[in-house]
């Protein structure tokens, strides 16, 4: 009996696939020993592609000849295993041997296996190999069977592209210096509030003093190959539990993202080379600096930007090597009591520098983005901004004090500074008795209903959320499992991610939003995504709409996921009613292909709009009309209403939600949606700001979708609120033309209260 898909594809058995000692080759042949273990196969092989020479290298087989590994090399022009990658779809035959275009290869032992599958592995447009499984039973591998070994190939995509990159690096070495010096207080911008207190943990792409401006401690100078091995072995250690904690806390973001590290520990070029040094006379200590040094200046050299994204991965990894061969006991993780310094952080290495337990994170403004600031927010870290130039001079091991409640970085604080901030830090955390006083409901002062919703960037969210008493999910923002990949996430990774989401909260309203890219949130691995103004180009559901594809893989996944529940599915940055029509019908298409593949698919969800543009709120009443229900994007529309890119600092003192042109928008879209009993919610910073949530309720807005941190503060402002007053005074605010009236009645309405 052949194993279920879900079972393939779960991350403890993956990660388990590490545990082997081995190297990249000992892991691919534990990656096709497994596979082949599940499915029931004579026979699975993996070819791996070389984009350069454009051909296919087998490079792991259970079931052929092992000595043609390394050595069976074939054009994508040939054979039934070049088909697959040339024409980028499965091939699934009852004998093999009978398609015209299969390739018979001497010496194989191929001959006596009739049924063949054979499913190429992709990174989102790269192409990175073939997976292949055969049997000696005709007709053996049915349909089933096929969508289990693309799901495998799915979750193994990123794992096996990192084995491809590293079994073709080789060595050279590099030269740094360094000649910062230090500096005493740094101001910038407090974007995720608390404080973290411990050493500069200095991130640069242009030197590599972050790590190889370590000293070797007395405790490791006489080091040798058995200390070195004990380190080696440690250092699995800490990677598997990371891993483990990773696929429990953020499955969705985390999954496999430590794969290069385990990967480098098992390849002979690397830990191998370490090895001979030091049997040569090379303390361990320099031995395994001079090897990261070397492979550092490969992957930050390379043309290959996949491979440049590695340079991260293996300072981390050179990192903690040497801090086990000083001995020291990091059970939580290489960044813990350190502060991560940068110019800039992809997605992908902030969630691994958080889950290695990090105590803040300094940006440069200049490489800072909004979605870094949502995840950040999510993972809980604190965050400070800045545009002082004077960061750069900071060197690795420097004691900070991160303040990101003030906005300030201090460097080499005094004894008393350092006390006086643990005392603050520990004030400042999460009151426990405004927990214990939340009610499951909100209501005004004198009864009038009010829904609180969460807005989820993250699975790890929706626990805050069940906790706080979240009315629902207002806003699932489905753009991060694709921020943090080096690829696109394919139909079966987005449906368990989905999965947990339904899984996790019990509740009629679960919202989730199609992928919201653009802007400032693109994706490194997309082909042409530098556009001129990117808030004004290929964003959000423009993208979906013209990569099809992509649009229908997420709305299969979703609709897998939501069977036998209630729930909806929202399209962002809709300019037309066409915009929705196109959309909805492409829910209608997924639903078939799902039904022609055999899924039940009875539930069909709810379809809504989020407004952001003018044009759609021009629209909003035909809108209303047609979609099951609206969601206003605050950020983005106060952005494009008043013409302000909410990400340059030069214009950021006009971004303002309090604008007497954004209340009368508010207005007209409630009224539109109240004229069509269409449901209305508000999503962004405006549901939580408290006088914009006393505008709100008083213009009669009954949905508000927030982070989950922030509903018990709103739920005990609302329970304060007399909604009669209140609706007076949103009619007196819609008559106000100035800012500045429209800022001191606000703020005067709100202190009464």
């Amino acid at each position: 009996m052949k194993d279920n898909v879900e079972l393939i594809c779960t991350i403890g058995e993956l990660s388990e696939l590490f545990r082997e000692k081995s190297d990249v080759r000992g892991f691919l042949n534990r990656v096709v020993t497994t596979v082949s273990s599940h499915m029931k196969a004579d026979v699975c092989s993996i070819y791996l592609y070389d984009e350069y020479l454009e051909r296919l290298i087998l490079e792991a087989t259970q079931g052929l000849n092992p000595s043609l590994v390394g050595k069976l090399i074939m054009g994508t022009h040939e054979g039934l295993v070049g088909l697959a990658l040339k024409e980028l779809r499965p091939i699934l035959e009852k004998n093999g041997q009978d398609n015209p275009r299969f390739k018979a290869v001497p010496g194989s032992g191929e001959e006596k296996f009739q049924a063949f599958l054979a499913v190429p592995i992709l990174q989102g447009f790269s192409r990175i190999g073939v997976l292949v499984l055969q049997h000696h039973q005709h007709d053996y591998f049915n349909r089933n069977d096929m969508m289990a070994l693309k799901a495998i190939a799915s979750q193994l995509a990123a794992t096996l592209e990192n084995a491809k990159l590293l079994m073709g690096v080789t060595q050279e070495k590099s030269e740094e210096k360094s000649d910062e010096s230090p500096v005493s207080m740094i101001r910038g911008q407090g974007v995720v509030e608390g404080i973290g207190i411990g050493r500069a943990y200095v991130i640069s792409p242009d030197r590599f003093d972050s790590f190889l401006g370590e000293e070797c401690p007395a405790e490791a100078r006489n080091a040798g190959l058995g200390e070195f091995r004990h380190a080696l072995s440690r250092t699995e250690e800490q990677l598997q539990a990371l891993e483990t904690e990773m696929d429990e806390q953020l499955s969705d973001v985390g999954s496999l993202i430590f794969s290069t590290h385990l990967l480098m520990l098992r390849d002979s070029s690397f830990t191998g080379k370490i090895e001979a040094n030091i049997q040569e006379g090379m303390s361990a200590w320099e031995a395994v600096t001079e090897r990261v040094e070397s492979f550092l200046k490969i992957f930050s050299r390379s043309e290959n930007a996949r491979l440049r994204e590695k340079v991260q991965d293996l300072q981390d990894l050179g990192h903690r090597l040497l801090r086990n061969l000083a001995g020291e006991e990091q059970d939580t993780g290489d960044y813990s009591g350190q502060i991560v310094v940068a110019r800039e952080l992809l997605p992908s290495e902030l969630v691994k520098i958080t889950a290695q337990h990090v105590e803040g994170l300094v940006l440069y403004s200049q490489g800072a983005s909004a979605h870094i600031s949502i995840l950040a927010k999510s993972l809980g870290v604190p965050l400070l901004y800045t545009d002082d130039k004077d960061l750069f001079s900071l060197v690795s091991g420097t004691m900070l004090i991160l303040d990101a409640f003030q906005g300030t970085l201090m460097t080499n604080p005094g004894p008393e500074a350092m006390e006086q901030f643990r005392r603050l830090r520990d004030d400042r955390a999460v009151s426990r008795d405004q927990e214990e006083s939340m009610e499951e409901t909100t209501r005004t002062l004198d009864g009038e209903r009010v829904y609180l919703r969460a807005t989820i960037n993250l699975i790890s969210d929706i626990k805050t959320a069940v906790r706080l008493k979240a009315e629902g999910i207002g806003l699932y923002r489905s753009e991060f499992p694709f921020l943090i990949r080096s690829s696109f996430p394919g139909e079966e990774e987005q449906y368990l991610v989905y999965k947990k989401i339904f899984d996790g909260m019990d509740s009629d309203v679960i919202t989730l939003r199609t992928l919201d890219i653009g802007g400032d949130k693109i994706l490194s691995y997309l082909p042409d995504s530098e556009e001129e103004n990117p808030f004004l180009g290929l964003r959000a559901l423009r993208f979906l709409l013209q990569n099809k594809k992509i649009f229908v893989g997420q709305l299969k996944a979703m609709l897998r996921a939501g069977q036998g529940r209630p729930f909806r599915i929202m399209f962002p940055l809709v300019s037309s009613l066409d915009d929705f029509r196109e959309a909805r019908r492409m829910v209608d298409k997924s639903v078939e292909f799902l039904k022609r593949d055999g899924y039940d698919c009875d539930t069909i969800p709810e379809l809504g709009v989020m407004i952001e543009l003018p044009s759609a709120v021009v629209m909003a009443s035909d809108l209303a009309k047609e979609a099951d229900f609206i969601s206003v994007g605050s950020n983005d529309l106060v952005q494009y209403l008043l013409g302000v890119d909410r990400t340059n600092e030069k214009v950021s003192g006009l971004y303002e939600a309090r604008h007497p042109a954004v209340l009368r928008t508010i207005s007209l879209i409630q009224e539109a949606a109240a004229r069509e009993n269409c449901p209305l919610s508000i999503c962004g910073n405006m549901a939580f700001d408290p006088e914009m949530v006393y505008f709100l309720v008083g213009a009669g807005v009954r949905n508000l979708s927030m982070p989950p941190v922030q509903i018990p503060r709103i739920q005990s402002f609302i329970k304060k609120i007399d909604i009669n007053r209140a609706r007076e005074d949103s009619r007196r605010l819609l008559g106000m033309n100035s800012l500045e009236e429209i800022h001191s009645f606000l703020e005067t309405a709100v202190n009464r209260i």
